[in-house]
């Protein structure tokens, strides 16, 4: 097995492979020579230079090191080539088994609004909207007259907030409909656009599928996924809290008929949006959720081992009344992120690791002491999750874990969830989608306007030049120290 990506990903799939008994085979950029999931593989091929564009987004690369290799199937984790149709159709084409869903369920469910039509077709609820992407300001602002204000235009093909502009009024919507297009041409080369209302202040709820090649399809209950800064998940919980047995099921046999609607074989995610008592579907992820211990701790169920097993052709050994929840899970992504400073990335060399550890309490990292952070790639430096019978206890027990945590070298985003864990209306379960905007400063977060996240990019990559630039200098001309302790360590 070729595991066709990096970090605690990377890292959990290749433990899953040598568990079921199968050599896992791992890939790395010149910046992952020696990181954790390298180390642990049978075996690592080298794919190029250190961004994912020469590396891990390189198919050919990919495919070629898995034959190479001598390797039967491809795994392609969360994020670069996982929810690319024609990737997976080529490893297809390769004579590899794609670890995934079908080519053709990953492109029905890539194109937000086929996704809508098919999601329409079957009975699901879909937010009133566009099922056709709009060609023009002109054509957005007549359904927007006939959907309501306030709207939100999204991209087709995009996903984490890109190409999206909510609009309060119509004079606003002609220079959001272009900023929409250009966002989506530059960050995914489709500048397709649809339209649908603006719900106010809602949850997101999404159910974890898991189907077999067979027509098998249950659902594993739900998470709620709605602690979010910039339509990017922060903190996961399994279950929620609003939801009764009745809309569980009845949210559950929606995801199951979008699953069945597209063919759909492997873990898969149905997010929705949860808006006083009622509920409306999202989007379809057609791949492995980083979310995914949550479901695992309150099922039982490996998710990665069915995703292998249900790659080997075989059949899923339970059906729906067999699934039970036991007890409550959190997670909390911890990014190489300043919270203080509207998420400033971080970059620098892990000096010192401390996981924590205890019943019920899991570490899905992906760094190791000695490794450097960069800027190349997702902020995401590891997970921990805490298992309980209750939710209280969960965050009790979180909390504990948190203070454990030790990762010296960059700074993270663990005070930001030390103060969730603390914050009144959290412990109450009473969220949405906002509450980041609404707590932010109750929870020490830095001011965060429009722009600058380009001008952090900006920065962060400066910094990251002059430290480069610095140490080839010294290199160079053999000074070594220059005299200064701090200064060598990067500090001014």
């Amino acid at each position: 097995m070729l595991v066709a990506n990096r970090g605690e990903i990377a890292l959990r799939v290749v433990r899953a492979c040598h568990d079921l008994g199968v050599p896992a085979v791992a890939v790395f950029s010149d910046a992952d020579r020696t990181a954790p999931h390298v180390l642990a593989a049978a075996e690592a091929r080298h794919l190029g230079a250190s961004p994912a564009s020469e590396s891990y987004l390189r198919g050919d690369a990919i495919i070629a090191a898995a034959r190479e290799s001598g390797c039967d199937a491809v795994h392609p984790g969360y994020g670069f080539l996982a929810e690319n149709a024609a990737f997976a159709q080529a490893v297809a084409d390769a004579g590899l088994i794609f670890v995934g869903p079908p080519a053709a369920a990953i492109a029905a469910m890539g194109d937000k609004t086929e996704a809508r039509r098919r999601m329409a077709q079957v009975g699901v609820p879909v937010v009133p909207g566009t099922v056709e992407p709009l060609e023009d300001p002109d054509a957005a602002a007549e359904a927007a007259r006939e959907v309501g204000y306030p709207v939100l235009i999204k991209a087709v093909g995009g996903g984490g907030g890109k190409g999206m502009r909510v609009v309060g009024a119509s004079e606003e919507l002609a220079d959001a409909f272009r900023a929409a297009r250009a966002e989506a041409v530059a960050a995914f080369g489709d500048g397709r656009v649809y339209l649908e209302r603006f719900l106010q202040g809602p949850r997101h709820i999404e159910i974890q599928v898991l189907a077999d090649a067979h027509g098998a399809v249950v659902h594993l209950g739900e998470r709620e996924c709605s602690i979010q800064r910039r339509h990017q998940k922060l903190v996961e919980e399994a279950p929620s809290g609003v939801l009764s047995a009745a809309q569980r099921k009845e949210m559950g046999g929606a995801a199951v008929a979008a699953a069945r609607a597209v063919g759909y074989a492997s873990a898969g995610t149905v997010e929705f949006l949860w808006v006083d008592g009622r509920f409306y579907f999202l989007e379809m992820n057609t791949r492995l959720q980083v979310e995914h211990p949550v479901t695992e701790f309150v099922t039982g169920i490996d998710l990665v081992e069915w995703q292998l097993r249900v790659a080997a052709g075989e059949r899923l050994p339970f059906e729906q009344e067999d699934i039970r929840l036991r007890g409550h899970a959190i997670e909390c992504r911890i990014t190489s992120e300043d919270p203080r400073h509207g998420f400033l990335p971080s970059t620098g060399v892990v000096r010192h690791l401390q996981v924590p550890a205890g019943p019920g309490v899991r570490w899905d990292g992906g760094i190791a002491r000695g490794q450097e952070v960069t800027l190349h790639y997702d902020p995401l430096l590891g997970k921990l999750i805490a298992h309980a019978p209750t939710r209280e206890a969960a965050i009790a027990r979180m909390s504990r874990a948190l203070a454990e945590l030790r990762i010296v070298g960059v700074d993270t985003s663990v005070p930001f969830h030390r103060a969730l864990m603390d914050h009144p209306e959290f412990r109450a379960g009473d969220l949405d989608i906002g509450f980041l905007e609404h707590h932010g400063e109750e929870l020490g977060l830095g001011p965060d306007g429009d722009g600058r996240d380009e001008a952090i990019a900006v920065t962060a990559a400066l910094a990251e030049h002059r430290r480069r630039r610095r140490t080839a200098v010294r290199r160079v001309d053999g000074a070594g120290r220059s005299g200064s302790r701090w200064r060598d360590l990067g500090w001014r």
